[in-house]
């Protein structure tokens, strides 16, 4: 890896895909008491997928790794707009999508570091203005 930000960003990748290849008593056990919105979540995921291209042509991440993670990226990119909507935790459970991506998830992080089971990224605490 030769810039600079490469290793943080192969390092949130692996992160949001280990949450992406959970199972979803897990994934929804993580989400807890928090509101994420299913378009934020989409965006963020489509988002470390597009600049996987990079991250790998500087060497963050093997071809093979590029290929699952562009599988990922036509995935999420066929969410239809209206099952955007919403709580993550409602579309978890009401949207096959999930169910399809998560497998693809799993192979990525199979691929990559050799098991898919892989620590979920800490939760961030939602701000509460109090400081």
């Amino acid at each position: 890896m030769n810039h600079l930000g490469d290793a943080r960003w192969r390092t949130l990748t692996l992160r949001f895909m280990a949450l992406l290849a959970a199972d979803i008593q897990d994934q929804l056990a993580w989400l807890g008491e928090r509101e994420l919105e299913t378009e934020s979540v989409v965006e963020e995921l489509e988002f470390f997928c597009r600049i996987s291209e990079g991250l790998t042509e500087r060497g963050a991440f093997e071809p093979k790794n590029l290929r699952d993670l562009q599988a990922i990226g036509r995935r999420l990119g066929e969410i239809d707009a209206a099952c955007r909507v919403g709580l993550w935790a409602n579309a978890l459970a009401a949207d096959p999508a999930w169910d399809e991506l998560r497998p693809l998830a799993r192979q990525f992080l199979l691929t990559t570091l050799g098991d898919w089971r892989q620590p979920l990224p800490r939760p961030v605490r939602p701000h509460t203005g109090d400081q």
